[in-house]
């Protein structure tokens, strides 16, 4: 009998393994990367065409970057380096801790991975087992669930309002625990597509809940360094078991680089380090090169940020001209989440709108179906992280286009 239930247990097991095979496959597509490729293909056509659907520096990497690779290009070698990567890159990120945040952290416990998207895979496999449920604000990042369900992990995407703030709360992460227990949050700030920067209160209470309730808080620094209101504040402060994930990819302008980091606590490390060297051998050394030197160009990197700045402003205004309110204006990051019922005309998807404005004025935009499948019909994100003629050029088409299709409808 007890064979049996043996026999039966297994079956099950193996049952549950091939439907969550099934379920891995059934990742959806990254429409702002669908939006880029029309984009990209009207611009090969010679087509005037404005880039705010992706969360792409429109600057170059800092020169004293591109200095640093030359020099290591002239050597030649370029070669593996340890899975968790060079010392010095390792010792460096630590001393930003040190420097920003006034927290202590052994380069021991610094993982240097292939983009903040290795980071993210990663964590969830050193975490969790097939079916454990990670919790995601909605709305967010795509490939956040994206990446969940490839895994054979369960999203539990939470609804979060503008009213709020856009702020995940202990209460409302609560209401689902306690139905069935969450594995991990995943928490972004800045935020990505509503640019909301939380309060240091607010990861405070949320860290505090989640060390309380078992549940791992996995923090998404990438756009630290691009904070125009709020406060920065690091998960560290609160958690020193909380994951960090970090990138080199927007405030330090290397997106193409593809190379990011994750600070860890002490005992994952091995586990985070042997996964790294069956899956990636380790990140780029030319990549880790560069990120070294990008350390010392703030003085660059401050005056692009600057230019994020005045883009922000001038979106504010085309926000208040054409009246697309909802929610507090963005505290980080370089996006706008803007609330566009007003422009769709009957039976209209954001989807189709942004077709729409791409084949009209030639602006490329991120219909919300893509950070939230279930509300983000009627909003749309608007990325600043261009030049300023470029988002200002832009802003005055989209304002002229929307009051000629506002008097149409």
């Amino acid at each position: 009998m007890a064979a049996m239930e043996k026999h039966t247990a297994a079956k099950h097991h193996h049952l549950a393994a091939m439907r969550h095979i099934a379920q891995a496959r059934k990742v959806d597509s990254f429409l702002a990367m669908d939006v880029l490729a029309a984009a990209n293909q009207r611009e090969a056509a010679g087509e005037a065409t404005y880039h705010l659907e992706v969360g792409q520096p429109g600057a170059p990497t800092p020169q004293s970057v591109r200095d640093a690779i030359s020099a290591t290009l002239a050597d030649g070698r370029i070669g593996y380096t340890e899975a968790a990567g060079t010392k010095a890159l390792r010792q460096r990120i630590a001393r930003h801790y040190a420097d920003q945040y006034g927290q202590s952290v052994d380069p021991a416990r610094v993982m240097v991975t292939t983009g903040s998207s290795a980071s993210f895979s990663l964590a969830f496999l050193l975490l969790c087992d097939p079916g454990d449920r990670i919790a995601l604000p909605r709305p967010g990042y795509p490939a956040y669930r994206n990446i969940v369900r490839a895994l054979g992990l369960e999203p539990v995407e939470i609804d979060l309002d503008p009213d709020s703030g856009w702020v995940l709360t202990p209460e409302a992460l609560a209401k689902h625990h306690d139905d069935v227990p969450i594995r991990a949050v995943l928490i972004a700030s800045p935020n990505n597509p509503t640019g909301t920067v939380m309060p240091p209160q607010a990861i405070e209470k949320l860290a505090s809940y989640c060390k309380q309730a078992g549940i791992w808080y996995i923090s998404d620094e990438i756009y630290h360094g691009l904070v125009f209101d709020g406060e920065q504040c690091c998960a560290l402060s609160f958690d020193e078991d909380a994951i960090i994930i970090n990138s080199f990819s927007k405030y330090y302008c290397m997106t193409g680089w593809r190379i990011g980091w994750m600070i860890l606590p002490e005992r994952l490390v091995r586990g985070a380090e042997a996964l790294a060297q069956n899956l990636f051998i380790c990140a780029p050394s030319l990549s880790q090169t560069a990120a070294l030197a990008a350390f010392d160009a703030t003085d660059e990197l401050e005056t692009i940020k600057a230019g994020y700045a005045a883009n922000r402003q001038r979106l504010l205004q085309t926000q208040e001209v054409l009246g697309l309110a909802g929610g507090p204006p963005p505290d980080g990051a370089f996006y706008m989440y803007w609330p566009v019922q007003t422009l769709l005309r009957p039976g209209e998807t954001s989807v189709a709108l942004c077709d729409s404005l791409l084949a009209e004025t030639g602006i490329a935009i991120t219909p919300g179906n893509d950070f939230d499948p279930v509300h983000g019909d009627g909003f749309v994100r608007v990325s600043f992280a261009g030049s300023q003629e470029t988002i200002s050029e832009a802003a005055d088409l989209f304002e002229h286009w929307a009051k000629r299709r506002s008097n149409r409808l």
